[in-house]
């Protein structure tokens, strides 16, 4: 018997059971497998008395109002980030082949990536505590709103969800970083299942912060809520077969000119950990940013993978600026596309999202079922 220890078989990648949204197409996964398949646009000018906007083009959710969506328990101060979470979230657990026993409980996760959580509720609640009488003659009701895991946490409490449970703000990297968090707690066995989830609202407070910091024009606001049900592929329930294997997600951080050469790095790091070359790669998503960042990231794509490659999944940017939910939603267009053709299966995606804050992300998916 020989004296060297054998080296353990690598674990089997996380997978990509099921996936629903809350977006501009609709209220469900099914409204945007049919956006995803007509290409039909979703800006609308925006209505200017409700918001008190100036104007222009929205990408808002159609008909969603939380008190009318999820009922009026529980809901009389839940702000519109957290009802969309909470309403992309329900409509996946709701699925049939849904498993509840799995997908919530002492075992189950959740991880929701944001920008800032609901920034109309944060300023609204600075405000009031500046106007009224007295620094703390605020709305009790409203303080939880003001917190950024407030979307996460009540999206635990309605389904019963009591693994781990994880706010991640990161802009338009906040998607990706959510899918790695979810990897890891897998790996670590926190959990058997995450729902890896991100939002974004429409609100007239997000309007002006983005109109004033912005040195391009400004731009077509979007939102919605995407989740994703990610899982070691030991504890997928019949009813769920894996759509994706996680390979691999791998971030960099850089500005200016050193954006496009850190994104190619980022891009063979994640390549060269999911063992693959860009050759094998069938569909690569950017995450549509604007300006010169967005070119930079479409550019890389394009001169690794090829044009055709990177148009064979619809731009993200059909919903508008949908900000941290933005990475989340390319995989949910990459799953739709993926559904409706006859050669994806088996075959790699890469995904990648950049924000002009400086973070980088790169995932590489592997797709195992059309």
């Amino acid at each position: 018997m020989s004296g060297r220890l054998s080296a353990a078989a690598p674990a089997a990648p996380p997978v990509i059971s099921a996936w629903s949204a809350v977006s501009p197409y609709g209220l469900d996964a099914a409204a945007l497998v049919d956006g995803v398949r007509s290409g039909r646009a979703t800006g609308a000018p925006v209505d200017t008395a409700r918001w008190r906007v100036p104007g222009g083009t929205a990408h808002l959710v159609p008909g969603f109002e939380t008190r009318q969506t999820l009922g009026k328990r529980g809901t009389r101060s839940m702000d519109r980030v957290t009802g969309l979470a909470v309403s992309a979230v329900g409509g996946l657990l709701d699925q049939p082949g849904a498993d509840r026993d799995r997908e919530t409980g002492e075992r189950a996760g959740l991880v929701l990536g944001t920008t800032t959580g609901s920034a109309e509720s944060m300023m609204d609640f600075t405000r009031t505590s500046l106007e009224g009488d007295a620094p703390f003659d605020v709305d009790p009701a409203v303080m939880p709103n003001a917190v950024m895991n407030c979307a996460a946490g009540q999206c635990s409490i309605w389904y019963g969800i009591r693994g781990p449970n994880t706010t991640l703000a990161g802009g338009r990297t906040a998607g990706l970083a959510a899918l790695h968090y979810s990897a890891r707690l897998l790996a670590s066995d926190r959990a058997e299942s995450v729902l890896c989830a991100a939002a974004e609202e429409y609100s007239r407070a997000r309007y002006w912060l983005e109109r004033h910091s912005r040195d391009e024009d400004h731009v077509a606001l979007g939102e919605g809520a995407a989740v994703l049900l990610v899982q070691r592929p030991d504890t997928v329930s019949p009813g769920r077969p894996p759509l994706a294997e996680i390979l691999s997600v791998r971030t960099r951080v850089a500005t200016g000119d050193r954006v496009r050469p850190a994104l190619e790095a980022c891009v063979a790091s994640a390549l060269e950990a999911a063992g693959a070359r860009p050759g094998e790669v069938w569909a690569a998503s950017p995450g549509d940013a604007h300006g010169r960042l967005g070119r930079d990231e479409h550019a890389v794509l394009t001169a690794l993978f090829g044009a055709e490659t990177v148009e064979r999944v619809p731009p993200v940017g059909r919903l508008g600026d949908v900000s941290a939910a933005s990475a989340t939603f390319q995989i949910a267009f990459l799953l739709a596309t993926a559904a409706l053709s006859d050669e994806a299966a088996g075959r790699l995606a890469v995904v990648t999202s950049a924000d002009r804050d400086g973070s980088l992300a790169c995932a590489v998916l592997r797709l195992v079922a059309s």
